[in-house]
C-alpha cells in the first residue's frame, strides 16, 4: 500500500508543479532570454541525433517492407508505407525518446545539481520564483522545439527511405515521392504535430520534477537523472496510445 500511496503522491505533486508552471506564464516577469537559451540548447543540440534517427529509421522501413510488398506485387507503395509510418507514429515517438534521453537527463541533472548545492534556496531567498525562472522556460522550450525536431526527423526519414528504395529496390524516384507525399493528408500532418507537443510537455516537466526533488547529494543527482529518462520514456509511449486513440475517434 505504501507504493500505491507514494504513486498517488507523486502524481499529485507533478500535477501541481505543471499547474504552477503553466500559471506562471500569465504573470510577469517573463524570462525570454532563458527561453531562447533553452530552445537553442534543446533544438540545436538535438538536431544531429534526430537527423540520424530519422534517416536510418526510414531506411530500415523501406528495407524491411520490401520483401512483404514484393509478395503482393506492391513495391511501388514503399513511399506510402514509409511516409505514413514516419509522419503518424515513428517520427514523433522516436524523436521524443531521443530527446528524452538527451534533454530529459540534462534538465534533471542541471536542476538536481542546483538543489544539492542549495542554489534553489538562494534563489528563493533573493525573491526569485524557481518555477518561473527555471521550470517554465524549459517547459516552453521542449514543447515548442520537439514538433520542429519531429519535422526534421520525418524529412530525413523520407530521404533515407528514398535512398534505400532507389539503390536497393530500384524504385523510380518520382514514383517514391509521389506515392509518399500524396498518401499524406492534413489529418496525418496534424496528428504528427499534436503528438510532439504533448511529448515535449511531458519530457520537460518530468525532467524538472525529478530535478527539483533531488535528495541525497551528488548520488541523488544520478538517481534523479535515471528516473527522469525512464519515466519520461514510459509516459511518452503511454501518451502516444491515448493521443492516437483520441485522434482516431475524431477522424472516423
Amino acid at each position: 500500500m505504501n507504493f500505491f500511496y507514494k504513486g498517488i503522491y507523486e502524481i499529485q505533486e507533478f500535477t501541481l508543479l505543471s499547474f504552477r508552471a503553466i500559471r506562471s506564464l500569465f504573470h510577469k516577469p517573463r524570462y525570454f532570454e532563458d527561453i531562447l537559451l533553452q530552445m537553442d540548447a534543446i533544438g540545436t543540440g538535438s538536431v544531429l541525433i534526430v537527423m540520424l534517427t530519422g534517416f536510418f529509421t526510414g531506411g530500415v522501413l523501406a528495407l524491411q517492407s520490401a520483401k512483404s510488398l514484393k509478395s503482393f506485387g506492391a513495391v511501388n507503395l514503399t513511399g506510402q508505407l514509409v511516409a505514413l509510418s514516419l509522419v503518424r507514429e515513428l517520427g514523433p515517438v522516436l524523436t521524443a525518446l531521443m530527446v528524452a534521453g538527451r534533454v530529459g537527463a540534462g534538465i534533471a541533472s542541471q536542476l538536481g545539481s542546483m538543489v544539492v548545492t542549495q542554489q534553489i534556496d538562494a534563489m528563493r531567498a533573493l525573491g526569485t520564483d524557481p518555477i518561473k525562472k527555471l521550470v517554465a522556460p524549459r517547459m516552453i522550450a521542449t514543447t515548442t522545439m520537439l514538433p520542429l525536431l519531429t519535422v526534421v526527423a520525418d524529412f530525413f526519414g523520407l530521404v533515407g527511405g528514398w535512398i534505400v528504395s532507389f539503390y536497393t529496390l530500384r524504385l523510380n524516384t518520382a514514383l517514391y515521392w509521389n506515392t509518399g507525399l500524396r498518401s499524406l493528408s492534413y489529418t496525418d500532418a496534424l496528428e504528427g504535430l499534436i503528438k510532439p507537443v504533448v511529448f515535449g510537455f511531458i519530457i520537460g516537466m518530468i525532467g524538472c520534477y525529478f530535478g527539483l526533488n533531488t535528495t541525497g547529494g551528488t548520488r541523488g543527482v544520478g538517481q534523479s537523472t535515471t528516473q527522469a529518462v525512464v519515466t519520461a520514456s514510459i509516459l511518452v509511449i503511454i501518451a502516444d496510445f491515448f493521443v492516437s486513440k483520441v485522434i482516431l475517434e475524431f477522424r472516423y
